[in-house]
């Protein structure tokens, strides 16, 4: 059978070697590129709520938010493609900028990737910050853009290499948890800011974004590159030096070895952006590109990118809406924290399934509770505290499944499961269709949420399911694999083993 629930496979070799604090402070400074990605997240939304920031660069919808015309539908107020372009366009920056990061970080490796991007991030942040115009904002969203694509293409995968494979699970979703921490402190500076006498907060919201920048520019400093990313380049000597110390022994043989071995197998591959078409790598390739394309259409976007805008639609006032997303990025904060700690306990699929089940029971929820206050017409008459709070609790509740499965394992699974010699081109294409759909579903949302009213979350309540369905069958589970083995979780799966040779990867070019 093609699927079904597949049993923790069999452990690989046990590679000597205990957590340190020199791997901890290595992964955690490099997590910290999710700083960048989370703040974006967080900001965006809440200044697009800013009355001082629309009427200076988007008047219309200011005119059309402040208007009493009771013709004018409640669910569309935010309606503009100019305002969700200033949102969405970072992603199409960061599509393009991911492609280019898959050959910079395997020629010079994953560190200079980090670094590259948080120097794009930088400039992008001072630009939005002092913006006078709006090209002013969008070129600045580009270079955004372009330091996000560099973090997220190299991130993932710097942690996957350097965590122990006992603890790669906790280690690699520290990304997830700056990304989530970044999107809280924007939250709350949104909150703060917006309150400033003589509505320039929003300035100091947008031009904020240079603090996490300065943090991965000069966090990326003080690290060293993977030893996989050495090895690859020919640097044999400093990656047994680097095993050693991360892994608190002398003896790490065996885990060279293997290293050394995949380096060798990959130099079969000239072409890695060819090689991905190969039947060995179909699994990989599938993964990819379902498990980004599935996470952003679960709708947790709509949550972060608009939380303050979706509140303030649904009859908050501007400064309630601003708590209430403060609230859903505290949860998603916190939350991603138990991803951590259960992760490599439970494994991935566990977390995936249960995180999938309780958004689809909330979405259900939040859809009816819409439907009945709002109707089609999207006058409610006014929201009590009671009920407000009440859609609160399970937007909460839908955040939360979120942050402990699909929002850490969304990076986590696609960086472990990638073969050294397309790690780097495999790791663009799932960074790639993430920016594509957090793009697609940032550029419609307002759209969306038009003309389909409350039926948005069903929309998305759909894709939960499905994608529920897609991990139970086709998913293997990863836990405590060593990165190095991964080729045989795909070997022993009852639908990818047809697709995967039973024989050790010989090389051959491409």
């Amino acid at each position: 059978m093609a699927g079904g629930i597949m049993a923790a496979p069999e452990k690989g070799k046990d590679y000597p070697g205990k957590f340190t604090w020199k791997v901890f402070y290595t992964c955690f400074i490099a997590a910290s590129g999710g700083l960048i990605f989370g703040y974006d997240l967080g900001i965006s939304g809440g200044v697009t709520s800013m009355d001082s920031f629309l009427s200076k660069f988007f008047p219309a919808v200011y005119q059309k938010q402040i208007s009493t015309d009771p013709s004018n539908n409640q669910y569309c107020k935010f309606d503009s493609q100019t305002l969700t372009l200033f949102t969405s366009s970072l992603y199409l920056a960061a599509l393009f900028s991911s492609l280019v990061a898959a050959s910079v970080s395997r020629t010079f490796g994953r560190r200079i990737t980090m670094l590259m991007g948080g120097f794009l991030f930088l400039a992008g942040a001072l630009l939005n910050g002092f913006a006078e115009a709006i090209w002013m904002l969008i070129v600045g969203r580009l270079l955004l853009g372009f330091g996000i694509g560099c973090a997220n293409q190299s991130v993932p995968i710097y942690l996957s290499e350097m965590a122990p494979y006992k603890y790669r699970g906790s280690l690699n979703n520290l990304f997830q948890l700056m990304i989530t921490l970044g999107i809280l402190i924007a939250n709350v500076l949104n909150y703060g800011f917006a309150m400033i006498p003589g509505g320039w907060g929003w300035r100091l919201s947008l031009g904020g974004a240079v603090v996490p920048a300065l943090i991965i520019i000069i966090g990326s400093f003080t690290l060293t590159d993977t030893p996989s990313s050495l090895i690859e380049r020919d640097r044999l000597d400093e990656a047994k030096e680097l095993l050693k110390k991360v892994r608190g022994v002398d003896n790490v043989d065996a885990e060279l070895a293997d290293l050394v071995a995949a380096r060798e197998a990959s130099k079969g591959v000239s072409n890695q952006w060819r090689a991905l078409f190969q039947r060995k790598y179909r699994p990989q390739l599938t993964m990819a590109i379902a498990i980004p394309f599935f996470q952003q259409l679960t709708g947790i976007n709509v949550i972060t990118f608009y939380a303050p805008v979706l509140f303030k639609t649904l009859g908050f006032g501007n400064s309630a809406s601003l708590m209430s997303a403060m609230i859903t990025g505290g949860v998603n904060c916190v939350s991603t924290i138990a991803a951590i700690l259960l992760v490599d306990r439970f494994g991935r699929r566990v977390l995936f399934l249960e995180g999938g089940t309780q958004m689809l029971l909330s979405q259900i929820v939040v859809t009816v509770m819409i439907a009945y206050k709002f109707g089609i017409d999207g006058n409610s008459g006014g929201l009590s505290k009671e009920y407000a709070g009440a859609v609160v609790l399970f937007i909460c509740t839908y955040v939360a499944g979120f942050a402990w499965s699909w929002g850490p394992l969304g990076w986590l699974v696609p960086s472990e499961i990638f073969s050294l010699e397309v790690r780097s081109a495999l790791q663009s294409v799932n960074v790639s269709v993430n920016m594509i759909f957090t793009f697609l579903v940032a550029q419609i949302f307002t759209l969306m949420l038009c003309h389909m009213k409350f039926g948005m979350f069903i929309f998305f309540a759909f894709f939960v399911f499905v994608m529920s369905i897609f991990i139970y069958k086709f998913l293997p589970e990863t836990k405590g694999v060593p990165i190095e083995e991964m080729a045989l979780v795909w070997q022993k799966h009852p639908f990818w083993g047809k697709y995967v040779s039973q024989e050790k990867p010989q090389t051959t070019s491409t």
